[in-house]
């Protein structure tokens, strides 16, 4: 049975509410200089469309389902605490007329020692269907534990919410024997389709073995997939053992995402040793995976050996002590990866650098190039669907930054001015959209929830602004 709640009848407040919070006056930060180079203001409208008493967190992944009518998002933080563990419900959210309805909310328990967990959701681009990590079900805490980041895994629902589960990846932690083929020993997070729909890559945490930090890795659908379950697990980078690595080893692999349509590119952040052997150095990586590899030549690992990649991964470094952080965010045309570093002056600020580049390579076309030069942190990287800008959050602020060819590269336009704390940005297929998260307290509410809001993206409205500057 779909569980759904109606727009409620303050919406009128909410809108006083945020305009009064808009019109406190230009802030400081809107008029600096960006990179010499006065800012651009063009705002646009947004709606807000979650109103129930709980949160509605996107968390930086694929929300828009694929015709971009609806939005998914989990609920953690609203009992107990922000842990996953006591996220309880994945719902999603009708644009048009902000009706919310529940895809999946297994029996649980709260608390400090919780279960099953269920979070990080995400549509696949072309099915109705989500896919989120879940957690032990009640009834099996007893042999597997309560939920915790080595003892989770990938489901996928429909999300019309008739509550039938799909299990995508095994988890088998059994020490006398070797582990299942196809299957992990550990957790997987951050399940995020190829925009083919035919790879789920993923963040890996261990439960055997917790000498080994956190990598990655990529399943597909497999015949030999194991008894139960659609897909087939494998590592994309096995890391060094942690404090063990030698130079220009990886130590941790994180922060990842697909680069091409395809899914044979996906880029990550690695956790490297440096030169000298001591210290370590946060860079942009890409991980190969050709159409033709053979999943099943991953090694399962075993009591004793950590699993591998299949034969055929090739893992190439792009970026060398350059403080790279965050999700890397590849183009649309796969030909590109957005990323964060920090500048100079230690502002993280966002770079782009071409998928055969290396900050190595002696032509600067090949080279990374710096877009933003903000005043404070950039967050929420995202590209637009063009392949011409990239949405990105600093100061709480919506800006929207030109990255195509001409005199007009990384022209920032701020979409709102105010001081709204804006978080998790998505943007929708068409490009026509984007949505976020902001905390908010309503009057008749004893607490701040964060809500979804809306804000339609003029794109003539901003290309004109190049044309006429």
């Amino acid at each position: 049975m779909l569980k759904m709640s109606n727009v409620k009848n303050n919406i009128s407040v909410l809108i006083i509410t945020i305009f009064l919070l808009s019109a406190c006056g230009q802030t400081e930060k809107m008029q600096d200089k960006e990179n010499s180079r006065e800012l651009k203001i063009i705002k646009m409208e947004e709606k807000q469309i979650t109103f129930s008493e709980k949160n509605h967190v996107l968390d930086n992944n694929d929300n828009f389902s694929p015709d971009d009518r609806y939005l998914c998002y989990d609920t953690r933080g609203t009992v107990f605490n922000d842990n996953l563990a006591n996220c309880k419900s994945i719902e999603k959210v009708e644009i048009k007329t902000s009706i919310e309805t529940v895809i999946w909310e297994p029996e649980f328990i709260t608390g400090e020692l919780a279960a099953p967990g269920v979070a990080a959701v995400s549509y696949h681009p072309m099915e109705n269907k989500v896919i989120f990590i879940h957690g032990p079900f009640l009834n099996e805490v007893e042999e597997r534990g309560y939920y915790g980041i080595r003892n989770r895994t990938g489901v996928e629902v429909s999300a019309e919410g008739k509550q039938n589960m799909i299990k995508v990846d095994m988890r088998d932690i059994t020490t006398d024997q070797p582990t299942t083929l196809g299957s992990h020993r550990g957790g997987t997070h951050r399940h995020e389709y190829s925009r083919n729909g035919k790879r789920i890559g993923f963040t890996y945490d261990d439960f055997l073995n917790h000498d080994y930090d956190r990598t990655i890795g990529y399943m597909e659908a497999n015949a030999k997939a194991p008894d139960g379950y659609t897909h087939y697990f494998a590592l994309l980078v096995k890391p060094a053992l942690k404090g063990k690595s030698k130079p220009s080893e990886i130590e941790k692999a994180h922060s990842d995402s697909w680069v091409d349509s395809l899914g044979t590119m996906r880029a990550f952040i690695g956790k490297v040793r440096a030169e000298n052997g001591i210290d370590y150095e946060n860079d942009l990586f890409i991980a190969e995976i050709p159409d033709s590899i053979n999943i099943t030549t991953a090694f399962s690992g075993n009591s004793t050996e950590y699993p591998s990649p299949p034969k055929g991964i090739n893992i190439r470094r792009l970026t060398h002590n350059k403080k790279a952080d965050g999700i890397v965010r590849g183009s649309f045309d796969g030909q590109k990866i957005a990323y964060f570093a920090l500048d100079t002056n230690g502002v993280k600020q966002i770079f782009v650098i071409p998928v055969d580049g290396s900050d190595l390579n002696e032509s600067i076309n090949k080279q990374p190039k710096q877009v933003t030069f903000f005043d404070s942190d950039a967050s929420s990287l995202r590209w637009h669907p063009s392949d011409n800008w990239i949405f990105s959050i600093t100061q709480g602020n919506i800006a929207v930054i030109f990255i195509g060819e001409g005199k007009d590269f990384g022209k920032s336009i701020f979409l709102t001015e105010d001081n709204l704390e804006r978080f998790h940005l998505v943007v929708s297929h068409s490009g026509n959209k984007i949505a976020y998260g902001i905390k908010l307290q309503t009057e008749n509410q004893e607490k701040a929830w964060k809500q979804i809001f809306v804000m339609e993206v003029d794109l003539e409205k901003l290309n004109n602004e190049l044309i006429n500057d």
